[in-house]
């Protein structure tokens, strides 16, 4: 006699059944449960117990991830990135590798966009492609979880100039 044991399907990151699905945003704060272990003496040490990954851990994974690429100058849109300027010059703040980073994590799979400013005379379809890539794999690599999309939007370009005029209005303070 054969039994056969049937598994409920996981739904990908952004489906399911109206908005009680299992994607959570970062912005929420929520946790992700990889690995369901058993309990009990007789099973193995390694899978005793489950493993869940807060949100935000692969909103921070990510952000590192792209911001290792050449071409990337800094992520986030406008607004994001003149609060994040003021948050770097305040003593004792750090920088925050979440900016310009958005998730949405199911169960097994996660959804990733990114907001970038990528340095001027960079091929931008090269940087897109070798941040998605990194991204991806740092991502997985870590988590454990099936990233299903990286959706990468250019929101400004860093021309040269732009560090010489924040130079030249540093230097006005008398």
């Amino acid at each position: 006699m054969t039994t056969t044991q049937t598994t409920a399907a996981v739904p990908a990151v952004g489906t399911g059944a109206g908005s009680g699905g299992p994607k959570q945003s970062a912005g929420v704060g929520g946790t992700t449960t990889v690995g369901r272990g058993a309990t009990g003496a007789s099973e193995p040490a390694a899978t005793r117990g489950r493993t869940s990954i807060a949100d935000t851990v692969v909103v921070k994974i990510a952000g590192m991830a792209a911001r290792e690429i050449p071409g990337v100058y800094d992520m986030g849109g406008g607004l994001s990135r003149t609060l994040g300027a003021v948050r770097d010059r305040v003593p004792g703040g750090r920088p925050n590798v979440g900016r310009g980073v958005k998730v949405e994590v199911g169960e097994r799979q996660t959804a990733i966009d990114l907001d970038l400013v990528v340095e001027y005379g960079v091929a931008i379809t090269d940087v897109a492609r070798d941040v998605r890539e990194n991204v991806i794999a740092a991502v997985e690599r870590t988590t454990g979880l099936e990233v299903v999309e990286v959706n990468v939007t250019v929101n400004d370009v860093h021309l040269p100039e732009d560090d010489d005029e924040a130079a030249v209005t540093e230097t006005r303070v008398a």
